[in-house]
Formats: C-alpha cells, sequence, structure tokens
C-alpha cells in the first residue's frame, strides 16, 4: 500500500513537472488538461512481466532490431526518428504527407500538430512513472543506437519505457496527418508505423511498448476530437492544405464550419436520422 502511494505521488510529481516545462518551453495551451484526457493506466493493460511467452516475444523482436542496426539505411532513419522534436518528428513525414510542415510555410498545420502533441503527451506521463519498466539496453547492460547515446541513455534510463512517448507522437502524427491529406494516408500510415518500429531498432523500447503507444495514441487521437478548437483547427490545417497543394484557390472560404451533425442518441449509442442500423 505504502509503495502504491509512493508511486502516486511520484507520477503526480512528473506530471507536474512536466506540464511546467510544456508551457514553458512551447507555450502551447493544450485543448485538455491531464485530469480531461484518458488514463492510460486504467485503459491498457500493464506491460508483460518478465516471464512467459508475451516477454519472450519482446527479447526476440530486441534481437530482431539489433539485426536491423546492419542495415545502414534503416539504422540512419532509426537515428532520425530518435530526436525528440517537433521538427525533426514532422519533416520525417513531409514526403509520405506530400508537402513540407514548418511554422513559417505551413502555419495552421504546424498549429494543429503541435497543440495536439502537447495535450496527448500528457497522458504518457502517469503509466511511465507508475510502471518504471526496465528499458530492454538497460536490461541487456547495452548501448542503444542514436546520435548521442551516452548521454540518451542517462536520461531515458532514469523514466519508464512503457508507454513510448515517441511512439505515442508518431502515430499521432500520422493520424492528423492522414485527416488532412486522405489520398496519402497509405503512405503516412506506414512512415508512422515505422516511427514506432525505430524505438525498437534503437533499443530503447520493447515491442509491447510500441503495441500499446499506438493503442494509447488512438485514445488521444479520439479524445481530441471531443475538442471544438481541435475542430476547428483541423478545418483550418485541411484548407491550409488545399491552397498550398493547389486543390483550391487562396480566395476561397476559409475555416468553412462543419455541416450539422444530424444525430440523435439514445441510451448512450448515436444513430443518424433515418437509419435502420
Amino acid at each position: 500500500m505504502k509503495k502504491h502511494y509512493s508511486i502516486k505521488i511520484l507520477a503526480a510529481f512528473v506530471a507536474v513537472f512536466y506540464s511546467l516545462t510544456v508551457f514553458s518551453q512551447e507555450q502551447v495551451k493544450p485543448y485538455f488538461t491531464t485530469d480531461q484526457l484518458p488514463d492510460l493506466i486504467k485503459c491498457l493493460p500493464a506491460p508483460p512481466d518478465t516471464i512467459g511467452e508475451h516477454f519472450a516475444h519482446d527479447i526476440m523482436r530486441y534481437m530482431w532490431g539489433k539485426e536491423q542496426r546492419l542495415n545502414p539505411e534503416r539504422a540512419a532513419i532509426a537515428r532520425r526518428d530518435a530526436v525528440w522534436s517537433y521538427e525533426a518528428l514532422f519533416a520525417e513525414f513531409n514526403v509520405p504527407f506530400g508537402l513540407t510542415i514548418s511554422r513559417e510555410e505551413t502555419p495552421e498545420i504546424w498549429k494543429l500538430l503541435e497543440t495536439s502533441l502537447v495535450t496527448t503527451d500528457q497522458m504518457r506521463v502517469a503509466p511511465k512513472a507508475y510502471y518504471h519498466r526496465m528499458r530492454p539496453y538497460v536490461r541487456f547492460h547495452e548501448h542503444i543506437l542514436t546520435y548521442d547515446a551516452e548521454e540518451d541513455e542517462v536520461e531515458l534510463g532514469r523514466e519508464g519505457s512503457y508507454p513510448s512517448g515517441h511512439t505515442m507522437r508518431g502515430w499521432t502524427t500520422a493520424l492528423l496527418l492522414a485527416e488532412i491529406n486522405p489520398a496519402n494516408a497509405d503512405t503516412i500510415y506506414a512512415r508512422g508505423w515505422m516511427y514506432g518500429e525505430s524505438r525498437v531498432i534503437v533499443g530503447a523500447h520493447w515491442q509491447s511498448d510500441i503495441d500499446a503507444s499506438r493503442v494509447a495514441a488512438s485514445i488521444g487521437f479520439s479524445a481530441l476530437h471531443t475538442s471544438p478548437a481541435f475542430r476547428e483547427q483541423m478545418l483550418r490545417a485541411q484548407h491550409e492544405f488545399s491552397v498550398k497543394t493547389g486543390l483550391i484557390k487562396p480566395d476561397d472560404k476559409k475555416g468553412k464550419k462543419p455541416r450539422k451533425d444530424r444525430r440523435r442518441h439514445w441510451d448512450g449509442d448515436t444513430r443518424r436520422i433515418g437509419s435502420t442500423n
């Protein structure tokens, strides 16, 4: 009981510290506070114990990741994916998205991505502190594959591996960009999937961390859609994309309001008027 209480205090402290860091560095107001978002400790199962077939699979995937490092091209991608910044993350999606994303050239798309990630980043803090899962490179006393491995190993070793913050960011970004440009959804999702695999390749995460993090990102993405401010910004981002790619003229009406949601609710179910489903 005492240990459980201590973990709660640690999680609360980390959450407060992280929130202060977000506001001081990013100066971005999230769509929701931590308390308004789904609790991943309640949503997701605990990570696998160190015995059994699930952990055996984690070990096998860790060995797979080490084999991938022998491929210079894939190793280079994994190193790039390890950089913890919005600029580095969004740059990896420029080609599959079909447009270069930048704060200056695509301000509406940038604002949507940045505010969304600042919001959903909050969700990973509590489970990381609660489970404090040992990272694979720590367990096997090996090194990770990043640009600043020595520094990164110390920093990453201080926090748990479950869930993966990089994977949550990567998959959330893929979901957002695919909604802006659905025509390129296939390639966007493929890059988002690869982004998560990179965390196994560099040795920073177990495969089960990655699997849970994609689900966590989808949970956060769903929560974002309940925010009117998010939905309005999504419209602005879609309009900006259409203008930048020549799908519509710049003088077309900006930020069109979504059509009325012609739905009624019965006992928690959502059914369209006139539908027989």
